[in-house]
């Protein structure tokens, strides 16, 4: 299936692209900020927003051992537990946020984490699911996603070409068919040079299903070139400000960015179309001022056209420059002014 709908959006290589605004942890522990989140999504145009639903306790565990603290990058030292206890979506919140944007007309889902969020976001009948890149190795999960009949879309960050293609599987065999797989590198940020985009079109000749980008680059070159290569979906992660000094704040999009974002997007997929070397509007009123062929001094009828006679310039109201050569030697049927187009008319047979 190459193409799929999230709540009657529909999303496939003749749509619009699917920008999913990732709110994260970037509530910092506010209710008020994830509604003003959810209202930048809506304003700056963009499809959807997406929530993570989890407690710290479904997702970790609770221990000093070294193994639960991270031990590089951007959260470095910190227990996983603590960071998680920070960044969660209380569940208390989601039926309010959902409420909410849904009076703003845009469209909410998150990543469940556990069989409690997948109950949880069932009651509040989620449109879709979005299973986070470090979750594609829970079967349990994306079948348990997938057995709810709805959209599914899977991250793919860390994972090998058959970690892809197992839970892919295991999506088709118990969901819809309608799935989706966003190619991700999961670091915080991202650097650029880690991508490999044309992994993009690899996988939807592979899977046959809309393919997009989560995107967690600082700036939006790996979203232009990924749209330009065909992705169908985009997820950012999306702030109120970068030096709010949440867990995620640094590495996601402000107000003004998304906006262009969502505007350059738009402008990127209305410029990828079928082959077709056929002119433009655009080129046909501009063939005028391509090179021709001059006369570039006085010629009487019945002289002969020397190469010292003709020049190639702009604009082009005289015969093509590769006629240049065959006129040469040439006897012309009439009187030719200086400046004055050179047609095949000109010459005697």
């Amino acid at each position: 299936m190459n193409k799929f709908a999230i709540d009657g959006k529909d999303i496939g290589d003749n749509y619009s692209p699917y920008i999913i605004s990732e709110i994260s942890a970037n509530h910092n522990g506010s209710i008020q900020n994830a509604k003003d989140l959810i209202q930048l999504a809506k304003i700056n145009g963009t499809s959807a927003v997406k929530l993570q639903t989890y407690t710290p306790d479904s997702i970790t565990i609770n221990s000093d051992h070294s193994n639960f603290i991270v031990d590089h990058g951007a959260w470095k030292g910190r227990k996983l537990y603590e960071l998680y206890e920070e960044a969660h979506t209380p569940y208390e919140w989601h039926e309010e946020l959902f409420n909410y944007a849904k009076e703003l007309e845009i469209t909410i889902f998150s990543s469940p984490f556990d069989r409690s969020a997948v109950e949880l976001l069932e009651k509040l009948n989620t449109p879709a699911y979005k299973i986070a890149s470090f979750e594609i190795v829970d079967l349990d999960l994306i079948r348990l996603c997938a057995s709810t009949q709805k959209p599914l879309i899977i991250s793919t960050g860390m994972a090998s070409i058959e970690e892809i293609e197992e839970a892919y599987n295991e999506a088709i065999k118990f969901g819809s068919g309608e799935i989706s797989l966003l190619y991700c590198i999961s670091g915080y940020p991202t650097p650029l040079k880690e991508f490999n985009l044309l992994n993009i079109t690899d996988m939807k000749k592979r899977f046959n299903c809309p393919v997009g980008l989560s995107d967690h680059t600082i700036g939006n070159i790996a979203a232009y070139c990924a749209t330009a290569l065909g992705s169908n979906i985009l997820e950012k992660h999306i702030t109120l400000n970068k030096d709010a000094g949440g867990p995620d704040d640094f590495f996601s999009m402000e107000p003004n960015d998304l906006k262009e974002l969502s505007s350059n997007l738009e402008d990127i997929h209305k410029s990828i179309k079928e082959v077709n070397y056929n002119l433009t509007k655009s080129e046909i009123e501009n063939r005028k001022y391509r090179r021709s062929l001059y006369y570039i001094k006085d010629i009487e009828k019945g002289d002969t056209v020397t190469k010292d006679s003709i020049k190639s310039a702009r604009p082009a109201f005289g015969i093509p420059p590769k006629y240049s050569k065959s006129i040469i030697g040439k006897i012309l049927r009439k009187n030719v002014k200086k400046h004055d187009g050179v047609n095949l008319e000109d010459f005697s047979d």
